[in-house]
C-alpha cells in the first residue's frame, strides 16, 4: 500500500476518536475537528448522543500548529473541549460562518488558499447532506494540503457528495491519501439520506481517487452513526479495494 506514495504522508498519526485526527506534515502538528469531551447528550434541534470519550483526553494531546475545522455547528465536530482548544492553536481555519461566530478562526471560502509554514491549504467544498441540505445542515468545509516533498492529502470533513469529490480530483489533481468521515451520519433530518458518506458511497469516492490510501475517521463514538467498521471493511473488501482502506485503532499512533 505504501509503494503508492513517495514518502509517508502522515507521520505519527494519531487518531483521537470521531473525527479527530492528529498528524504531521511539512513539519507542523495538525488537529482535525476537535472533540474531546466524555460521553454525554448535546440538546439542540436534534440531540446528539456521544458514546465514548477520546482515546487521549486534551491534556495530553500536546502542542498544536494548526487545526483543520470542517464546521462548528455541530457537538460531534467540535464539542466544549475541543471549541476550549481553539484559543491555545495559532492557526483555526474553516468556514466563513464559523469564523463569524469564533474569534481567531480563520474562514474560507471554497478553492481559497492560504499558505501555513511551506504547506499550502486549500479549502475545497463539501456538502453535509443531500443537495440543498445548507439550510438545515449549515455550510462545511474540507481541505487538501499541499507542500514541497510532500504527497498531497485531502481532509473531506462531513462530506456526503462523491460528486464533490469527482470536483477536486478534477482540479486538484492527484491525491495521495485521503482522511474520509465515514459512518453514514443519519439524525433523520433527510430521511434515508445520510449526512456523510456511508460504504457505499465511500467506496465510489476510494475510485475517484484512484489508488489513494483512505484513511477512515469518524465512524464511530456518537449514537447517529448508521454503519459498522466491520461492515466498512467489509465493502471495501468485496469492491477489491481493502488495500486501499486504513481503519486507525483510537489511541494508537500509526504511519501511512
Amino acid at each position: 500500500m505504501t509503494e503508492k506514495i513517495a514518502q509517508p504522508a502522515l507521520v505519527s498519526a494519531l487518531h483521537i476518536g470521531g473525527p479527530t485526527l492528529r498528524f504531521r506534515y511539512g513539519g507542523l502538528t495538525w488537529l482535525t475537528d476537535p472533540t474531546f469531551d466524555e460521553p454525554g447528550d448535546y440538546p439542540g434541534p436534534i440531540t446528539l448522543h456521544k458514546l465514548s470519550g477520546p482515546a487521549v483526553p486534551v491534556e495530553e494531546i500536546g502542542p498544536i500548529d494548526v487545526v483543520l475545522l470542517s464546521h462548528d455547528q455541530h457537538a460531534d465536530n467540535l464539542d466544549n473541549a475541543g471549541r476550549a482548544l481553539l484559543a491555545e492553536v495559532d492557526t483555526v481555519l474553516s468556514t466563513p460562518d464559523a469564523a463569524g461566530r469564533i474569534e481567531g478562526v480563520r474562514g474560507l471560502t471554497p478553492w481559497e488558499t492560504v499558505t501555513v509554514g511551506t504547506v499550502e491549504v486549500i479549502a475545497v467544498p463539501a456538502l453535509h447532506g443531500p443537495p440543498g441540505c445548507e439550510p438545515l445542515s449549515g455550510v462545511v468545509t474540507g481541505f487538501v494540503l499541499r507542500a514541497p516533498g510532500e504527497p498531497t492529502v485531502y481532509v473531506s470533513g462531513d462530506n456526503a457528495s462523491v460528486e464533490l469529490v469527482e470536483q477536486i480530483v478534477d482540479r486538484v489533481g492527484r491525491i495521495d491519501a485521503a482522511v474520509l468521515n465515514i459512518g453514514g451520519a443519519n439524525v433523520g433530518r433527510f430521511g434515508d439520506s445520510d449526512v456523510t458518506l456511508n460504504a457505499r458511497t465511500a467506496v465510489a469516492a476510494a475510485a475517484v481517487l484512484g489508488d489513494a490510501v483512505i484513511v477512515a475517521v469518524h465512524a464511530e463514538g456518537w449514537g447517529h452513526f448508521s454503519e459498522s467498521l466491520e461492515y466498512l471493511e467489509r465493502t471495501f473488501a468485496y469492491a477489491d479495494r481493502a488495500h486501499q482502506l486504513i481503519v486507525p485503532v483510537r489511541g494508537e499512533v500509526f504511519s501511512v
